[in-house]
């Protein structure tokens, strides 16, 4: 039986930055699992613990010893290796030499491309316990670290200090250095509740031993459902619901080892606030979850989580409803004062904003906006008055002092903000939906008006950073240009928009006067969003082959390409499709080698099989006309799919390239005609 063991490695550290902690301990497992793979060290289950003081991985069933194998060494081809009366070349005697061995001792490597000669080479697999050391090492180094620091006189660097280190393997430990700490096998509890050293004799007891003796719980997991599970009891003891953010859920479960519920309260006058200046206040600054009463209004409360099991917990209830109090101060501050002008007086004070270099100021962004609204309400055929007041107001808010604190609240201000003004709901509410969808799978803008600012300022930005060369490139896309390519397309899809997306990309394009390129931006452009389509389409199930048989035809109305790539889905669903897709391949590929260019008209054809596709074609083509005309593509192809049998007699029967050439000609313009009708929604060649 193989003899495999498990192995724990924790590393011990002063608290670490709770955003990261999730991104440190996935990279840590992922750079040791790699490490193990690459060095032929088979394993089993892995797991992660993270806990503001520690990182540690456990993997099971390590092979002791990595395997033994045999390296094949090939050497000089067996022309090369001797002469023509068999004696061993320079070439022979050198690789011989680096083999350690002779010629004689050398084996002979046959292939269907020559021989060479080879020499093979034994290798044992070393132990685990030798190679696991450098393994952990040299994952560390690779942990994507922003910014390193050194501490002591030490010359290591890590993102906190460290203060020890557990490296278990079954229960063997191993001795050595990593971070200038040597490893042993005792951890350390809960700073406060635990300080004394754990001895640790096996990895199983990890867990275990932490939880009954170190107050730690060191799943990361399990402790977050702790704390939510914990956060829900506490709300509805007082009579509420909390507010529950998953990435606040996430940073308060990095933040505490041993999570201690608190509920809190502050003075019910803050209430007057919008509900979300109070909630990103206790949130962004403070870590708290809001609540709320059954009918969504928020309650003076709050609840917050102790890393410690105080013998005083009113005092550190009273702690945090003191500091919270000059945070809403605050919140209120802003909100008053930013009462003092109107959005709209707001919009000079735009010109001091740079938006971007190239692209000018926040002003100049603003005009862009008011054109695009208006050209897109001509285009969809709306009244453009409450278009253009959005347009005008959209950046307003981001000078106020509230958005200037809380810059999470842009839109959602200028909502409050312009309501408090008297601005009309549907202008109101397009100043905060301007940013949806905000995150894949998030809402997109309900509001007409709403829709159209949104769609104008994604335009915007794209195209004009495309403009100014700062195009995405691998994982770095500082200005979101994906995100808003899909908003783009969710909002013009799913709100069902007619909207031509080369003549607005156009337009967008003509109202920037730096110098670059237009025809090549246009096209980067295009090209960029329709990637993005395809991905949004593949998310939606629909198949590469399918997208592609749309693209072909090239759709600038991205709603009509949505429609005709449905209606293609459904084609593929009927028992003719297969015929006729392999049908339309063997129509492109004749008309492809054809010489002869077919005309439009269809004459002189004498076979009755041709006949037959001619009269069913020219019928199918007047039947098809009013269902493309209302983008019916599914009962347009429905329609074309009775062509099947005709095709198929055609094919039968009929040699297109024959020796007549007027025939051949009409024939070849026979099956244009039929591939025309197919493209007029999807070239089905393309399904496979």
């Amino acid at each position: 039986m193989t003899d495999n063991r498990p192995l724990l490695f924790e590393l011990g550290t002063e608290e670490l930055p709770p955003k990261t902690l999730l991104t440190l301990s996935n990279a840590l497992l992922a750079n040791i699992t790699q490490a193990l793979s690459e060095a032929e060290l088979t394993f089993g289950q892995t797991r992660t613990f993270a806990t503001p003081r520690r990182l540690a991985v456990l993997i099971e069933d390590i092979i002791v010893q990595q395997p033994d194998k045999t390296i094949e060494k090939r050497g000089p081809a067996i022309k090369a290796a001797f002469d023509s009366e068999g004696n061993p070349s320079r070439a022979a005697l050198g690789f011989a030499t680096s083999c350690g061995t002779t010629v004689e001792q050398l084996s002979r490597l046959k292939t269907d491309k020559g021989e060479w000669l080879s020499f093979n080479q034994e290798s044992k697999g070393q132990p685990a316990t030798a190679l696991i050391p450098k393994i952990i090492n040299h994952s560390l180094k690779k942990l994507p670290i922003a910014k390193r620091m050194r501490w002591g006189d030490l010359t290591t660097e890590f993102v906190r200090p460290v203060h020890w280190a557990v490296l278990l393997f079954g229960t063997e430990s191993l001795s050595c250095e990593v971070l200038g700490i040597k490893t042993g096998q005792q951890t350390f509890g809960h700073r406060f509740h635990a300080p004394e050293a754990i001895l640790l004799n096996h990895p199983s007891e990890y867990q275990r031993k932490l939880l009954e003796d170190g107050y730690v719980i060191a799943d990361f997991e399990q402790r977050k459902q702790v704390i939510h599970t914990a956060t829900l009891q506490a709300a509805d003891n007082v009579g509420g619901t909390a507010v529950i953010n998953d990435a606040l859920l996430e940073e308060i479960t990095a933040l505490n080892e041993w999570p201690v519920p608190i509920t809190g309260n502050f003075d019910p006058r803050f209430l007057k606030l919008p509900a979300e200046v109070l909630i990103t206040t206790m949130q962004v600054n403070q870590k708290y979850f809001a609540v709320t009463d059954k009918n969504k209004k928020l309650l003076p409360n709050f609840i917050t989580f102790s890393n410690i099991e105080s013998t005083n917990p009113q005092a550190i209830k009273e702690g945090n409803e003191r500091v919270i109090l000059p945070r809403l101060g605050d919140a209120e501050f802003f909100w008053k004062q930013d009462r003092h002008s109107k959005l709209s007086e707001r919009t000079p004070d735009l010109a001091n904003i740079i938006f971007q270099k190239t692209l000018g100021t926040l002003l100049d962004k603003t005009q862009r906006l008011e054109a695009l609204t208006a050209y897109l309400s001509t285009a969809l055929e709306i009244a453009p008055e409450h278009n253009c007041r959005a347009a005008l107001l959209a950046k307003t808010d981001l000078i106020t002092e509230m958005v200037g604190e809380f810059p999470s609240l842009q839109g959602v201000m200028g909502r409050y903000y312009a309501l408090a003004d008297h601005e009309p709901n549907e202008v109101a509410q397009a100043l905060e939906e301007q940013y949806y969808p905000k995150q894949s799978g998030s809402p997109t803008p309900e509001s007409q008006t709403g829709q159209i600012l949104a769609i104008a300022d994604k335009t915007d930005t794209l195209v004009g950073i495309f403009s100014a060369g700062l195009i995405p490139t691998g994982d770095k896309d500082p200005y979101a240009l994906r995100r808003a390519a899909l908003g783009i397309i969710r909002i013009i899809i799913e709100k069902r928009l007619n909207i031509n997306i080369t003549e607005l990309i156009r337009f967008s394009l003509s109202q920037f006067t730096h110098n670059f390129n237009r025809e090549l931006t246009e096209q980067k452009i295009t090209t960029f969003i329709y990637e993005r389509l395809k991905g949004y389409t593949l998310d939606h199930g629909f198949t590469f082959d399918q997208f592609e048989s749309v693209l072909t035809v090239a759709p600038e109305n991205l709603l009509d390409f949505f429609l005709r790539l449905q209606a293609v889905r459904d084609f593929r669903e009927l028992p003719e499709s297969n015929s006729l897709s392999e049908a339309n391949k063997r129509i492109k590929n004749i008309l492809r080698k054809s010489e002869t260019l077919p005309h439009s008209t269809v004459e002189n054809l004498v076979a009755e099989q041709e006949l037959n596709l001619l009269t069913a074609t020219l019928a199918a083509e007047k039947d098809i006309q009013p269902l493309i005309k209302d983008s019916n593509y599914t009962a347009a192809l429905n329609r074309l799919a009775q062509l099947k049998e005709d095709v198929d007699l055609f094919f039968e029967h009929i040699m297109v390239n024959c020796d007549d050439r007027s025939l051949r000609t009409n024939r070849l313009a026979l099956l244009y005609k039929v591939e025309n009708l197919f493209l007029k929604i999807a070239d089905i060649s393309k399904l496979q």
